[in-house]
């Protein structure tokens, strides 16, 4: 895996990923709960539950858990879908366009075919403010999704 950073815009952190696995077996651990559940969360957190409904306005909530059981909950939606290829997911709303209180975020992700399948993607956070953006960033955004990348590349990779 490799990587290379965007954060000329102040408000988005982005990462661009080189995995060593086929677009479709990606898709599927971003698409499928059960395989969500297996990396999405870096270690030694873990994700105890996903709700994937992936279409504009359906429901992307999950739930994390510490070693120690603290939990966090996220509820968003989708707000674009391309199956196969890429989505656009936001805690601004949840499921069905309701507006949620807090907004902290809108994420993408993005598949492209590469070489002998290798696949790029590109996986980003775009936040409503700067100091959102600087709250993610030293909350270890970097770290914590270039873990949850390897686990993804070595999950996709099992399959």
């Amino acid at each position: 895996m490799s990587a290379t950073i965007n954060t000329e815009d102040g408000f988005l952190l982005e990462l661009k990923l080189m995995l060593s696995a086929p677009r479709g077996v990606l898709w599927r651990c971003w698409s499928e709960p059960e395989l969500f559940c297996e990396w999405f969360c870096p270690k030694p957190w873990r994700m105890t539950s996903a709700q994937l409904d992936l279409r504009p306005g359906g429901r992307m909530n999950n739930v994390m858990e510490s070693p120690a059981g603290e939990r966090m909950e996220n509820k968003g939606m989708y707000l674009y879908v391309e199956r196969g290829v890429s989505c656009v997911f936001t805690d601004a709303y949840t499921e069905d366009f309701v507006p949620a209180p807090d907004h902290f975020m809108t994420g993408y992700f993005s598949l492209r075919d590469s070489d002998e399948g290798t696949t790029e993607m590109n996986w980003g956070a775009r936040h409503p403010t700067f100091e959102k953006a600087e709250q993610h960033r030293n909350m270890g955004w970097e770290q914590g999704w270039r873990v949850a990348a390897a686990q993804l590349e070595s999950l996709a990779k099992s399959l």
